[in-house]
């Protein structure tokens, strides 16, 4: 294992993200901030609690998830398709480094920035809504689990795109529509009973449930099935990559 090379890959995306700290960082942060002051003040001051818990309080676990999901899948996909867009993907090639220490360094950062902004999101939280975190090392676990996942999935998005299109697709097309309608907002027990089972299909359900029992000891969906669930998305997606450079794919331009 050339460690020299994961921590160098690692530093320079860590590098790129301090570089465009207002695109990376900042932009998120506020986003998220005005979901905040439109439903958790504007709207949620005129409804009542959800489970026990005030409305502003309760999405936020929805609103880290999405952030998270579409940043660590956006960080990865980018980390990688910039170099072979650019044409610097040579240094990488032509570098004693394999396809382990490239998948750990650039998804070890994408990662890294996805927790951090996680993180971030939730100090931001605190100006807006009074919150209690009921299991504090199973949220940072959460976290951290689905983090990994879901760069690990855009790291396999960036090694496919073969244009800037094809980077958004996923992200927008397909994991802000399933995070919206995973219970971001409201808990799947206030749908109908039909609604209620379609939503087990939507597998961002079990993440965003599984988040928020860390939050406030409570879930949509039992917290072994949703823990279950992000380990075994884990799980493909290493085994994906594993499988998409035993076949013979290589880096290339």
């Amino acid at each position: 294992m050339n460690w020299h090379a994961v921590k160098a890959i690692y530093r320079f995306e860590m590098a790129r993200t301090f570089r465009t700290i207002g695109e990376s960082i900042l932009s998120p942060v506020l986003t998220t901030s005005l979901y905040f002051v439109v439903f958790g003040a504007a709207i949620g001051a005129r409804m009542g609690e959800v489970g026990g818990v005030s409305y502003g309080a309760f999405i936020i676990p929805g609103l880290i998830m999405l952030s998270l999901l579409n940043e660590s899948i956006s960080n990865a996909a980018f980390g990688i398709y910039m170099p072979k867009w650019a044409g610097t993907i040579f240094e990488l090639l032509s570098a004693p480094v394999g396809w382990v220490e490239a998948v750990l360094g650039y998804v070890g950062a994408a990662a890294s920035k996805s927790v951090m902004l996680g993180l971030l999101i939730l100090v931001t939280a605190r100006f807006f809504v009074d919150y209690e975190i009921a299991h504090p090392l199973a949220m940072v676990l959460f976290l951290v689990l689905t983090a990994v996942s879901f760069s690990l999935f855009g790291f396999i998005i960036g090694l496919w795109a073969t244009d800037f299109q094809k980077l958004q697709i996923i992200p927008l097309m397909v994991m802000t529509p399933l995070t919206f309608l995973g219970g971001a907002f409201y808990s799947i027990d206030m749908l109908p009973p039909v609604w209620q089972k379609i939503a087990l299909f939507n597998p961002v359900v079990y993440l965003i449930s599984g988040f928020r029992w860390s939050f406030f000891g409570q879930s949509d969906v039992d917290v072994v099935v949703s823990f279950a669930a992000i380990i075994g998305f884990l799980v493909v997606c290493l085994a994906a990559v594993r499988a998409i450079f035993r076949s013979g794919w290589r880096l290339k331009a």
